[in-house]
């Protein structure tokens, strides 16, 4: 089940749990005065740590990596569609914010909001 490269710009690697090297889809959409970071999980094709379990050590590394300062971000995850029967692999997003123990809470988006974010 491979993941359409629509979904991502580029493929970022990571440490995952235990330092395992793991890898996402990511996208970055500047959006004025906010950087939308887009992280979408990979399945087979990333052999550690899922974007969900990585939480708040995956936002930090990309904005390490990638020069973004964390008060300017808006967090998606995406789990994308890889026409699967199975309903666990349908296209969706979530808007994560972490608190101040690092938790997520996570707010699935529309349909409608995805389409203006992503446009």
């Amino acid at each position: 089940m491979k993941v359409p490269e629509k979904y991502y710009d580029e493929i970022f690697e990571f440490k995952g749990q235990w330092e395992i090297l793991s890898k996402c889809g990511l996208k970055i959409v500047n959006k004025g005065d906010k950087n939308l970071v887009i992280v979408t999980e990979l399945y087979q094709d990333n052999p550690g740590t899922s974007v969900t379990a990585a939480g708040y050590s995956l936002l930090k590394q990309i904005c390490e990596e990638k020069g973004l300062s964390l008060p300017q971000i808006v967090y998606l995850e995406c789990t994308p569609d890889t026409n699967s029967v199975l309903s666990f692999y349908d296209e969706q997003y979530f808007e994560v914010r972490f608190n101040d123990t690092f938790q997520a809470d996570y707010r699935k988006l529309s349909k409608e909001e995805i389409v203006h974010i992503l446009n």
